[in-house]
């Protein structure tokens, strides 16, 4: 099984902790880290954009992935909300089965 870190980002904290509560509740991430204060700056519908959001990364199975992309998009307040996943290539074994171990 490859273990990965699946990183979102959130308009506000509050949006971070109900999708980081949700992912765990639903065995989809065995473990969320919420970083507030990150500030993007994107393009959207032709505009440049400039926005303080809240950064979530999850450590999940891959095979997991498309669960956590549609629960994601499930209650998100975004039209297009960032869920994208890196691989885990190489940790502390023990902290990898852990992963394993607290997602379904």
């Amino acid at each position: 099984m490859q273990a990965i870190l699946v990183y979102m980002t959130a308009g506000s904290e509050e949006e971070a902790r109900n999708l980081a509560d949700a992912l765990i509740t639903d065995r989809l991430a065995a473990c969320v880290n919420i970083l507030p204060g990150m500030q993007s700056c994107y393009r959207w519908k032709g505009e440049i954009e400039r926005a303080v959001e809240v950064v979530l990364i999850a450590k999940t199975k891959a095979a997991l992935l498309p669960e956590v992309v549609a629960r994601v998009k499930e209650i998100h307040s975004y039209e297009v909300p960032c869920v994208v996943s890196l691989p885990i290539t190489n940790g502390n074994p023990d902290f990898l089965d852990w992963i394993m171990a607290e997602t379904r």
